[in-house]
């Protein structure tokens, strides 16, 4: 390695520095198990907010990455307003007397529904069970037999009366069979048998009965058939007014039960809604007593029987949809699964005898929505948005204050039923959990989302490594311990999850707050030590976890090594080359992510093209990596073209790379190899780099920097370590550095070097083992660096390209003269 002015990174510059002896504790047994919210004061803030404000509009769309706490956050927030005594209602639906097709909404306080529907069935069952008792006691036999026997009476006067001038008249009554029915027909006597009138018009034209005699009999018939009519109707009148007396009696008797039990209701339960329904359930009672008829008990029985007992007074049953009778705090409900069914009820429908679907008041059912009222919702927004027919409801019902309960009908012409209950006004606030990205798009395309969801709690997927934060880690590693029953941890082992953390975190100075991440691989660590029999998780067991987590997930990185192993992969990490570097790249497999080096090479020629990005004219390169490329050209433009033309052609291809490239973090990368290929100074090959830069040379921070040279690492093991093998990477990125513990002991021995650049100079002198220059007032470089050998080059290239130039004006000029000269001869 050349002599330089640039340092390598030492160990403490390579992993993050933990030390919980100030915690003076142990184990994770002397700590308490946490019972706070760690890193999130932002979004804790903001959900209070939402809480606490009963204002129309403040709910709550909660944002962050999944593990960061988001759910168990919301719900302790819930657990700390739930000291104050909730204000809960219950909610029954009842029959619309007037239109059954419009349910009618009662709420009530909290227990109160209960009570309510118990009193109505008490009321009605009691009711069922006297009434009957009423029309089979003697009492009432004797009042109906009396007043049934008066019109009976009467009725036979009037039949006696008109029998007897029917006789006096000559006349009987026949009865004819007609058809499948039978009619009363008036006949005269003749010689004392009866003889239809039909039969005595036949004899008379024979001239076997007189006309005369037929003449008087026919009119004496006519004069008893308009008798016989009146007689019919004064009997009709007589059937009707003693089916009214009935009716009166059945009333006198019935309706003072029925009035007694209401007005008991009535009492307990003031208020004008219930009392309006109260007063038209009596109503309906009391005008269609038959209904107890229908309910009377059989012999031996004390009630209906069973197919028969509920259909009269299915009309009079409380549906109570919603029951806070048991309910001591404020509801909390988690929908999982939030279909229209689900968050807004339904109206459940059943095929009649006649095969048509038919539904009431009764078969209303509530949903997460009521359920939640007078406390919160908690749904996943990406659950809600991706159920058809759920958005437009619930901006609806949450606009209104008001829910609205009907059956989501997609094949609505096959329902039978218009059933419009009437809404229920409901206090619930909404809790949406999902990403940023869903986030921006509803308030970007939604303007009614701005309106309902005030309040946005993002949560962070880091927060700063301090000393309570720590306290709080080791907290959280006893309350996982506790609750999964797990060995304790000691101090190493709690050093190494924070370790963990913070790498998960990306940066020294932070920790990752995804503790879905961090209590897995507390448990992955726990599940090491005791396959060990250990009583305590040390820091090796956690570091088995990691290495076991690995595993699991690294076939595809294991089949790339394959690959570089058997040289299917060109990478050479020993010997020095011109225009040939290796590059670093991440592969980002989801759950996963790794490194691995890159060739990356240039080819130089005479020519303008400038620098000729290989992966996009061949597609397969994305936005970010060609805006890095046009960035290296100004580079070069500024640092050798500032008085003369940059003549060149550069071609820059990732080799072997057949799936795209995107991002700028090969940008110096790039730069170096173009400045090897124009100086023709070769690069070791036991280096590599990474790191974006800007047009005047400085080095810009990258992504993925532990993933970058562990998988250098990695190739230069396998293919065996020299001891000068390493990897240059961005000042800026060495607060990031948390390497694995084989680099940073291969770091420790010298077998590997991490070196960190802030300019294109400084990683000249690294890779190319020689000063990278300086720009002279007079112009040009300093002598024998590799800028001025570039500059050399490039002004060689642009002597080349001008006498090519010339030539090929030069011997274009002389074809244009001979074929002139071929002209004029053939002219002539």
């Amino acid at each position: 390695m050349p002599a330089s002015k640039i340092k390598e990174l030492k160990v403490k510059d390579l992993i993050a520095n933990i030390n919980l002896k100030k915690l003076k504790i142990k184990t994770s047994d002397d700590a308490k198990p946490c019972c706070t919210i760690i890193g999130q004061d932002r979004a804790v803030k903001a959900i209070k907010l939402g809480l606490k404000v009963n204002s129309r509009g403040y709910n709550i769309f909660v944002t962050g990455l999944t593990g960061t706490g988001r759910s168990t956050t919301i719900k302790q927030l819930i657990e700390e307003l739930n000291a104050k005594e909730p204000k809960l209602m219950d909610v029954c639906y009842v029959n619309c007397f007037k239109d059954p097709d419009y349910p009618v909404a009662l709420t009530f306080n909290a227990g109160i529904g209960r009570q309510f529907k118990r009193d109505i069935d008490y009321m009605i069952n009691t009711l069922r069970k006297s009434v009957p008792k009423v029309f089979i006691s003697e009492d009432y036999k004797s009042r109906r037999n009396r007043i049934a026997a008066d019109f009976e009476g009467r009725q036979k006067k009037i039949l006696e009366e008109f029998e007897q001038k029917m006789t006096e008249s000559g006349f009987v009554m026949v009865q004819m069979q007609v058809g499948m029915n039978v009619r009363n027909e008036l006949q005269p006597l003749v010689d004392d048998e009866p003889v239809p009138m039909i039969r005595l018009e036949r004899l008379v034209k024979e001239g076997k009965f007189s006309q005369n005699r037929f003449h008087e009999l026919e009119g004496k018939r006519e004069r008893l058939m308009r008798e016989m009519g009146q007689v019919e109707v004064e009997s009709k009148k007589l059937a009707l007014k003693l089916e009214e007396a009935l009716t009166k009696l059945d009333f006198d008797l019935i309706a003072p039960l029925v009035i007694d039990k209401v007005g008991v209701l009535k009492k307990k339960y003031p208020g004008e809604r219930v009392a309006e329904y109260l007063d038209r359930a009596q109503e309906a009672l009391v005008s269609d007593l038959d209904r107890f008829k229908e309910a009377r008990p059989r012999r031996g029985e004390e009630e209906a029987p069973a197919f028969r007992k509920k259909e009269p007074f299915e009309e009079f049953v409380v549906n109570l949809i919603l029951d806070n009778a048991d309910n001591k705090r404020v509801p909390v409900v988690v929908e999982n699964s939030p279909s229209y069914r689900n968050l807004f009820g339904t109206m459940e429908r059943v095929v009649d005898r006649f095969g048509y679907w038919r539904t009431d008041f009764s078969r209303i059912k509530g949903g997460s929505l009521l359920q939640a009222s007078g406390g919160f919702l908690i749904i996943n927004a990406l659950d809600l948005f991706t159920e058809p027919g759920v958005w437009k409801p619930l901006k609806r019902t949450l606009t209104s204050g008001c829910l609205e309960i009907a059956g989501y009908d997609p094949f609505y012409h096959m329902a039978g039923s218009g059933l419009k209950p009437e809404p229920i006004p409901i206090n619930v606030k909404v809790v949406l959990i999902g990403d940023r990205r869903l986030y921006s798009m509803l308030w970007s395309y939604e303007e009614d989302f701005r309106k309902i969801f005030k309040v946005k709690a993002d949560f962070d997927h880091i927060t700063d490594l301090s000393a309570s934060t720590l306290r709080e880690y080791v907290s959280f590693v006893k309350k996982i311990a506790d609750s999964d029953e797990l060995l304790p941890f000691d101090v190493s082992g709690l050093e190494e999850i924070a370790s963990f953390g913070s790498r998960l975190a990306g940066s020294k100075d932070k920790i990752s707050t995804r503790f879905t991440v961090i209590a897995d691989m507390i448990r992955e660590a726990a599940f090491c030590a005791k396959d060990r029999k250990a009583r305590l998780v040390t820091r090796e067991d956690v570091r088995s976890a990691v290495r076991n987590r690995r595993e699991r997930l690294n076939l595809i990185e294991d089949k790339i090594q394959e690959m570089i192993d058997k040289d299917i992969l060109l990478i050479q990490t020993r010997g020095k080359v011109v225009g040939q570097i290796n590059g670093l790249s991440v592969y980002d497999l989801g759950e996963y992510r790794f490194g691995r080096p890159t060739k990356i090479t240039v080819r130089t020629s005479v020519g303008r093209a400038g620098v000729i990005n290989i992966e996009r004219e061949s597609d397969l390169s994305g936005p970010i990596h060609n805006k890095g490329v046009l960035v290296l050209g100004g580079f070069l433009r500024g640092k050798f073209a500032k008085t003369k033309p940059l003549i060149m052609s550069a071609s820059i291809c990732f080799e072997q790379s057949y799936s795209g490239v995107d991002g700028d973090s090969a940008s110096s990368t790039e730069i170096y190899a173009i400045l090897s290929a124009l100086s023709k100074i070769p690069i070791d090959q036991g280096l590599a780099v990474t790191g974006s830069v800007n047009q005047y040379g400085e080095i810009q921070p990258i992504g993925g920097v532990n993933e970058k040279v562990e998988g250098f690492y990695d190739v230069c093991k396998a293919k065996r370590l020299t001891g000068k093998q390493g990897v240059l990477v961005p000042i800026q990125n060495v607060n990031e550095l948390q390497l694995r513990e084989d680099v940073v002991e291969a770091v420790e021995k010298g077998k590997f070097h991490i070196y960190p650049v802030a300019t294109i100079e400084e990683g000249i002198e690294i890779l190319m083992g020689m000063p990278a220059g300086k720009e002279l007032k007079r112009g040009g470089f300093t002598k024998d660096s590799v800028y001025d050998v570039v500059d050399q080059a490039l002004d060689e290239l642009a002597r080349q390209y001008k006498a090519s130039a010339q030539d090929t004006e030069k011997n274009g000029g002389k074809k244009n003269a001979g074929k002139e000269e071929k002209t004029e001869e053939k002219k002539g």
